[in-house]
């Protein structure tokens, strides 16, 4: 006997998304907020402007790494079309109309705003925002869009994992890990000293531990990533990387605040970080800067080895 359709998807989905959230231990309120998203990328996938953006940011990364290791309100994305307010606001009414499957969401057009990001004076880009309803249930969405970042390599299709079993599966353009990469370690470069943003740190150990990278590809990534963004390849020591950072009063009080913010396990303190970044960036970084092959592997966990993972 065929189990029948609930007559309110919306009420069965939020119960369902409710169950998912006890058992994972995870605020519901966040969990909405990614399954917005996730129904948004849905529509990305099923609509005619899948191949205009490729999906970046803490998200992606999550699936990447196998883990949400720490919690994310936005869905970061890389626009290939007209970095323009009206473009973006045409995209995403076109993606959010797309004919699906009921999942339950419904996003609320007039609600949407969208206007130019002006707090990362760094990168800019454009941000959307507007709210989405499930049941009874109102959820912020927020999207970030950027422009111009070099991809290497290209960027990779991807099916990204639903928190419901059932539900159809978003196929979407995704950044490589190698790139992810290699923007984290651009930012470490470009910043110095007034580094503030330990998410960074934290990914990459995170990359490291988790995830192959092949030495040629990481370093053409990072080749990439520099020549775009116009940021000299580091001659010397990356000041985010020494003894010196890790014990500056200011950087162990952002670690302070944004541990206890993520309540982030498997994390000791900033110094414990850095000491197991140094042997996975260092060598991709002094190949990149010399301009010369790197033909060797990184196993989850390392070291830089002449075998590649699967053969070791």
């Amino acid at each position: 006997m065929k189990s029948k359709t609930p007559v309110n998807v919306g009420a069965s989905v939020r119960a369902r998304l409710l169950k998912v959230s006890k058992e994972r231990h995870e605020d519901f309120t966040l969990m909405l907020m990614n399954y917005a998203a996730e129904r948004f990328l849905y529509r990305l996938s099923r609509s005619t402007r899948r191949n205009q953006f490729v999906l970046k940011g803490a998200m992606l990364f999550a699936v990447r790494i196998g883990e949400p290791y720490r919690p994310t309100r936005d869905l970061d994305l890389l626009g290939t079309g007209e970095p323009s307010e009206e473009a973006i606001e045409a995209a995403v009414r076109d993606i959010v109309t797309t004919p699906t499957e009921d999942d339950g969401v419904t996003f609320d057009l007039d609600t949407l705003q969208v206007h130019p990001i002006r707090e990362d004076n760094r990168y800019g880009g454009i941000r959307a925002v507007m709210q989405a309803r499930l049941a009874e249930a109102r959820i912020h969405v927020q999207i970030h869009v950027g422009f111009g970042d070099a991809i290497t390599p290209a960027a990779l299709a991807l099916d990204f994992p639903t928190l419901l079993v059932n539900m159809p599966a978003p196929n979407v353009l995704a950044y490589p890990t190698e790139t992810i990469v290699a923007e984290k370690i651009e930012a470490m470069v470009d910043l110095g000293r007034s580094n503030s943003r330990m998410k960074d740190f934290t990914d990459l150990a995170m990359a490291a531990r988790r995830v192959a990278f092949d030495g040629d590809t990481l370093v053409a990534a990072i080749r990439a990533t520099f020549r775009r963004r116009r940021t000299p390849l580091p001659d010397g020591e990356i000041v985010a990387l020494t003894d010196a950072f890790t014990g500056d009063e200011r950087a162990q009080a952002n670690w302070r605040a944004f541990a206890g913010r993520n309540q982030l396990r498997g994390f000791d303190s900033l110094a414990q970080i850095v000491a197991e970044l140094r042997p996975f960036l260092l060598p991709p970084l002094a190949h990149a800067r010399a301009d010369v092959a790197f033909p060797e592997y990184w196993a989850p966990g390392g070291p830089w080895t002449q075998h590649p993972p699967t053969l070791r």
